[in-house]
């Protein structure tokens, strides 16, 4: 029986993989911040074990690590899962909330896994990153960059400890997930309270909403992840959608194309707004 471990366990990706897993009759390890997830999460598999951590709390970060390296001689999977968003224009987005970005998203998961790394001999660690980790989103730039932190962190990592672990990157586009209505709810604030931008916010707001119906399918994507973490070898990152690798592409320009290209092609999406 494989053991598996899930940040992020109760929602969106993140849950779909706790139920992909335990179809396969692994041993699941299943993070949850609220406790009326407890239950639900139970209800999945007599092998689903829910442990309670808050990326934004270090402290619930460490035991949650202790409580599973009590529980368990291995992992074969670690699959970092939890994230969110902070949006905004960088000349007034408060610095807290970009240091929150990157507590939740960077180095909560840099810190969890050095917890776990006991347990981790031969295993694979798999981070959900994201094509804004090609870093070209306006008013995300927080998102990107923590995307983009975490996965130079964790490449680091592989290299430094070489067969003792693998490590691979999901960049996914853009999924059909909670995290869209969560990221207009969380960036309210920032998003309409600033008169210079409103224009641009109002547009982020419609399109997050849109998200939520033209994305990836959720289960294709957990399912694609399911096949890598079970590759005999795996690569080192996998970029997942048309957008994604459309980003990618984009990426490799000089940073002055780019930067023009991405101008322009957010100029004409507000222009096309009502």
């Amino acid at each position: 029986m494989k053991t598996i471990v899930i940040t992020g366990a109760t929602s969106g990706l993140g849950n779909l993989l706790v139920k992909e897993y335990a179809n396969m009759g692994c041993l699941i390890f299943a993070g949850y911040r609220n406790e009326k997830f407890i239950k639900e999460l139970e209800q999945i598999s007599q092998n689903v074990i829910p442990f309670y951590i808050d990326m934004s709390k270090k402290e619930t970060v460490v035991n949650a690590a202790k409580f599973i390296c009590e529980k368990t001689d291995k992992i074969d999977v670690l699959i970092n899962a939890a994230g969110f968003v902070v949006a905004g224009a960088m000349e007034c987005l408060n610095t807290d909330k970009i240091k929150e970005q990157f507590e939740v998203n960077t180095f909560s998961h840099l810190e969890f896994t050095q917890g776990l790394f006991s347990k981790l001999q031969g295993a694979r660690v798999i981070n959900i990153s994201s094509m804004a980790s090609f870093g070209i989103f306006p008013f995300i730039a927080p998102y990107c960059a923590s995307k983009r932190a975490l996965d130079i962190l964790f490449n680091s990592m592989q290299i430094e400890c070489g067969h003792d672990i693998k490590v691979i990157s999901i960049k996914p586009g853009v999924i059909k997930t909670p995290l869209w209505d969560k990221s207009i709810k969380n960036n309210q604030e920032d998003l309409g309270g600033n008169q210079k931008y409103q224009r641009e916010f109002e547009f982020l707001a419609k399109n997050a909403q849109k998200n939520n119906k033209k994305g990836l399918e959720a289960q294709k994507v957990a399912e694609i992840i399911v096949k890598i973490s079970e590759c005999k070898n795996p690569k080192a990152s996998y970029t997942i959608g048309k957008d994604a690798f459309f980003a990618q592409l984009l990426s490799h320009l000089p940073q002055n194309w780019m930067n023009f290209l991405v101008k322009k092609g957010f100029e004409a999406r507000l222009k096309k707004q009502p």
